[in-house]
């Protein structure tokens, strides 16, 4: 079907320009210039599912039950909050992916939030796993649930930390750093190479970042124009920034595999040092086919729902760097479940985010309980419409790295005011 998409955006061109594109003749390069098998190394199942079915938060956490009481849906100014109360008095907030919430969040109020009333909030790894089975919820799987879960999830997750006194990660089981490496990515498609170059060199002068991702292809697709755009781009990132700096690429699954390849050399040549979602992130053979015919990582996983679909790609060695949202994937213990996976296989994590909500400070707060993550982390900006208060973090990017908050839970008082004048949406 990707190829019929990416033949339909080309039919205007004539066979010499198809064959410039490299989308058939890439094939011939794809046979002649293998890279070294990656499967050889791959963990085994019962590693990965040992992995997979570790606790992740302890129920011994505090003595005494946390009993969940209300889970509410409040939304101001376009920003979607989840607010949960315990029956002792005890409040959390959670802040939603607010561009889905939007339109999920019927999903939330029908689905989600009435399992959890009544529940301990110390056995939250059996409520994520019951969660999906309540009301046949397994029949909603993908982003639409699970950013719903998240929700919830994140909103418990600050409950538990403000009634232990612990920030997120140490109720995640522990803090293993406190300062985050990020890295810079442009959003940038609709520009020349040179526009593109320029965004990124302003980025990295206004952070002074050691590490910056720039996109390829159209976002599913890819046509003539966008590949001459890309095979620019490559040399020229490097050129611009020299050989010191960490270059990351994203595809959004724009390639088939012999685009995937041609471009992936380029790639190579230039020292990137990753190639995210080469093809569309549910096309694993491919994905698989890509990885074990390059040198460069590949990596995946922004847009994964399932976990056995994580443990297939693992254990295949069809990503060398894997990226679950925290939001897409459903919070925090499942991406946890993730990352121990990979680091039964050596591989580092480096989260997806989204650029709205509090999708930064969520990262920050992974990273800090997970030993395994790559060498930067994303980071897209901070969110200036939300109105809070950090006392320990003024979380800013000062070379390439920010200070994880050290507050109970995430760290952060949300404006009072803002969330009392929001409105609750109701079931």
């Amino acid at each position: 079907m990707h190829a019929e998409m990416n033949k339909e955006k080309i039919r205007g061109m004539n066979r010499r320009e198809f064959l410039r594109l490299g989308a058939y003749s890439g094939a011939f390069a794809v046979l002649a210039h293998p890279a070294p098998n990656r499967a050889a190394a791959a963990p085994s199942l019962e590693a990965l599912d040992s992995a997979l079915h570790q606790t992740v938060v302890s129920p011994d956490l505090t003595p005494s039950p946390v009993t969940i009481d209300s889970m509410e849906l409040i939304t101001n100014q376009e920003e979607y909050l989840v607010r949960v109360r315990s029956r002792g008095g005890a409040e959390g907030i959670g802040v939603a992916n607010s561009d889905r919430m939007s339109f999920c969040y019927p999903i939330f109020l029908q689905q989600v939030a009435p399992y959890f009333i009544g529940k301990d909030a110390r056995n939250l790894d059996d409520l994520i796993d019951g969660v999906y089975l309540y009301n046949s919820n397994y029949k909603l799987q993908g982003l639409p649930f699970w950013i719903s879960v998240a929700a919830a999830e994140m909103a418990v997750l600050d409950l538990l930390g403000q009634v232990t006194g612990k920030s997120v990660g140490e109720v995640l089981g522990g803090v293993v750093r406190k300062q985050i490496p990020v890295y810079m990515a442009t959003n940038s498609r609709g520009y020349s190479a040179e526009e593109t170059i320029e965004r990124m060199v302003q980025m990295v002068e206004e952070t002074d970042t050691q590490a910056v991702k720039f996109k390829l292809g159209a976002r599913m697709y890819y046509t003539a124009q966008t590949m001459a755009r890309d095979k620019a781009l490559i040399p020229l990132a490097r050129k611009t920034f020299g050989e010191q700096m960490t270059i990351y690429s994203d595809a959004n699954g724009s390639f088939d595999v012999p685009a995937a390849v041609d471009l992936g050399r380029v790639l190579e040549e230039h020292n990137i040092s990753f190639f995210e979602e080469p093809c569309p992130f549910d096309h694993y053979e491919e994905t698989k086919q890509i990885a074990d015919l390059l040198r460069i990582r590949v990596s995946g996983g922004e847009q994964e729902s399932s976990l056995q679909a994580f443990r297939w790609l693992i254990h295949h060695n069809a990503v060398q760097v894997v990226q679950p949202d925290l939001h897409y994937f459903g919070g925090f213990i499942r991406a946890t479940r993730v990352a121990r996976m990979a680091e039964v296989a050596n591989l580092p994590v480096i989260l997806h985010i989204s650029g709205n909500g509090l999708g930064y400070l969520q990262m920050m707060h992974f990273a800090s309980s997970t030993p395994t993550i790559g060498e930067y982390q994303e980071y897209k900006g901070p969110n200036r419409d939300l109105p809070f208060n950090c006392a320990s973090s003024d979380l800013q990017v000062r070379d390439s790295h920010i200070r994880v908050p050290s507050g109970p839970g995430f760290g952060i008082t949300i404006d009072p005011q803002f969330i009392e004048n929001g409105t609750v949406i109701r079931g």
